[in-house]
């Protein structure tokens, strides 16, 4: 049985059929499940998620690091259909994800447990949790989860949630959080005359050796501060001025 403040937070979802419905659910959710934030990405085009919802900034700093470095928990979910729990990341093992276990050790983020959103083979996204302190979830926080999870999923397909094309202001609130990376890959595809995922490569690269997030280099790109070579490195900075 779901838990009486999960049963409200289905409720919000179920009243209101507006975006911000979801936020709402969001921020109470995380309240309900007893972490500190809740992320819901949805599949996207490039073997890319796009962030829609997302509770808190450390929920959104890691999810971002998760898109710089093409791996981690959330992509592992996405990608297998299976749940992916990470109780504590400064314990997982190298191999597993390698970039992020070398970054794991400065995060905020330090236990990661992800649910994927999909009705049988059809996958739509991924539900993050994310708390600052390790340890594990109970089986109650699970099953909250995993109610959750289904409820975001008959929410995203049955009722039109933004769809990934849509456009607008960076600041607005239901702004697709990762539209600029899609962009700023397109863009470099059609520079550098390659396949869209190798101009994400290029992308994660740069932004990885340059200690900045993805998100941040595809600005550059996309307001043409920056240009990348076939190497991902920039062989001059642009000066709009």
């Amino acid at each position: 049985m779901i838990s009486d403040r999960m049963a409200s937070v289905l409720r919000t979802l179920q009243l209101d059929d507006r975006s911000q419905g979801v936020d709402d659910a969001t921020l109470a959710g995380a309240q309900a499940l007893g972490v500190d934030g809740l992320a819901v990405s949805l599949v996207a085009a490039a073997g890319l998620t796009e962030l829609m919802w997302c509770s808190d900034l450390t929920t959104r700093r890691f999810e971002d690091l998760q898109l710089t470095l093409g791996e981690g928990p959330g992509p592992e979910a996405v990608r297998t259909g299976a749940m992916v729990w990470v109780p504590d990341l400064a314990r997982v093992r190298h191999a597993r994800w390698p970039a992020l276990s070398m970054e794991a050790p400065d995060l905020d983020a330090r236990a990661v447990f992800c649910f994927p959103m999909g009705i049988g083979a059809i996958r739509v996204g991924v539900l993050t949790a994310v708390r600052r302190t390790p340890g594990p979830l109970t089986s109650q926080q699970t099953d909250d989860a995993l109610t959750l999870a289904a409820a975001l999923t008959a929410r995203c397909l049955g009722s039109g949630e933004p769809p990934l094309g849509t456009h607008a202001p960076v600041d607005s609130p239901h702004a697709l959080q990762h539209a600029v990376v899609h962009q700023a890959t397109g863009m470099l595809s059609v520079q550098l005359a390659m396949p869209l995922p190798q101009a994400l490569l290029r992308l994660r690269a740069h932004a990885y050796s340059s200690g900045r997030s993805i998100t941040d280099i595809s600005k550059d790109v996309v307001d043409r501060r920056l240009r990348l070579d076939h190497n991902g490195t920039p062989p001059t900075a642009v000066d709009k001025d």
